[in-house]
């Protein structure tokens, strides 16, 4: 189990109000995901650091409008690019996706017809958990494998220099004990 201050050496810049509020729900995720290593947990608390900006966002500050009409993404229908922009510690996008996640909940949320709910943090930590796991994250980061999680979480390597420092951080933390 993630404690709170073990947390905020891995993301200095998280509020403590946020730290609290997220925290149960990612040791929740954590444990459900099997992210139950230092180096999972290195990687994955890295990759939702960069993605929420330490904790401070779940949901995407664009408008969503480039997600429109993005057949890959599912978004067929007018005004699913901003219904189904990004969301959660690890932005879940797309129509697609939120059906997918959508059914992995049993459909408990009704997240097609409320895609806001993946930002309550409960589903916020989850949905990154369910991505992560959807991915076979795990054994990229068991393998220390930086860029190619960089690569399925994002597409590119979009903000490659933050999550290199707060993995480096979060290596620190939990593989060194600093």
């Amino acid at each position: 189990m993630m404690d709170k201050t073990t947390l905020k050496k891995i993301m200095p810049f998280a509020t403590d109000e946020n730290i609290d509020k997220f925290l149960p729900h990612l040791n929740d995720t954590m444990a459900t995901f099997e992210i139950d290593t230092p180096m999972r947990q290195a990687h994955f608390l890295a990759q939702i650091a960069h993605e929420s900006g330490s904790l401070r966002y779940v949901r995407e500050i664009s408008s969503g409008k480039a997600y429109e009409g993005r057949k890959d993404l599912g978004n067929l229908m007018p005004g699913d690019g901003p219904k189904f922009k990004g969301r959660g510690l690890i932005q879940l996008t797309g129509r697609i996706n939120y059906s997918a996640f959508n059914d992995f909940t049993k459909k408990e949320y009704n997240l097609l017809e409320h895609p806001e709910r993946v930002e309550q943090p409960d589903l916020a930590a989850l949905v990154a958990g369910w991505f992560w796991n959807r991915n076979k994250l795990n054994e990229l980061a068991d393998q220390d494998q930086l860029l190619k999680i960089t690569k399925k979480i994002n597409g590119g390597f979009n903000g490659l220099e933050d999550r290199t420092e707060h993995l480096e951080r979060a290596k620190s933390v939990l593989l060194r004990g600093k």
